[in-house]
């Protein structure tokens, strides 16, 4: 009788590895619910990365560039004054369309302008698509927009005297909505005409 219990005996092996199981199970499933976390975190954290990046380039590159010369048109009524300028503006490779609008008060785009004596930060402009169009005011790849900006009143080339307009430097600034901004400077000629290409 002693010989059969003497089987069952206490004995504690199995009790051993059966809390090493449990033990090694337990670190298992906390390790892969913690890699999930870090693995979750840094996959929002390189996408929040992406945009921020992707944001930065749309602002540093220009979404619009010139397409073409600056045309100076003179004053019919104020002669040897400087009327309104025009530019055209065409997409930049590989950039999204850009809401242009039909005039200052209507679009996304800004135009400012400076002279040695003026600084106008908001002028009024308007705007005509030349060439292949769809009708509405986004500028599109292989579309063309001319801006017809108005020279602002008292500034040295709508309102200085006729020596004070000739050879006279000032910027324009094209700014979009999105993207760089597109500065101009022009200089003007020794004699103002009807219609002047800037060089």
């Amino acid at each position: 009788m002693k010989g059969i219990f003497s089987i069952f005996r206490k004995d504690e092996k199995a009790f051993t590895g059966l809390e090493s199981a449990i033990v090694l199970t337990a670190f298992v499933v906390v390790a892969a619910v913690f890699s999930y976390v870090v693995l979750g975190a840094g996959f929002t954290t390189s996408d929040t990365a992406k945009k921020t990046i992707d944001e930065g380039v749309k602002q540093t590159t220009s979404s619009v560039e010139l397409a073409g010369d600056v045309i100076a048109k003179g004053s019919i009524t104020a002669p040897g004054a400087v009327e309104n300028l025009t530019v055209t503006l065409q997409l930049t490779a590989g950039q999204s369309p850009v809401d242009i609008g039909a005039t200052n008060t209507s679009g996304l785009m800004i135009v400012s302008y400076t002279d040695n004596a003026t600084y106008v930060p908001d002028v009024s402009w308007t705007s005509t698509f030349i060439g292949a169009s769809d009708g509405d005011n986004l500028l599109e790849h292989h579309e063309k927009v001319q801006l017809t900006i108005i020279v602002p009143e008292g500034s040295m080339l709508n309102g200085g005297t006729a020596t004070q307009v000739v050879n006279r430097e000032f910027r324009i600034e094209l700014k979009p909505s999105v993207g760089a901004i597109v500065p101009v400077t022009r200089i003007t000629p020794p004699q103002i005409d009807a219609v002047m290409n800037l060089r």
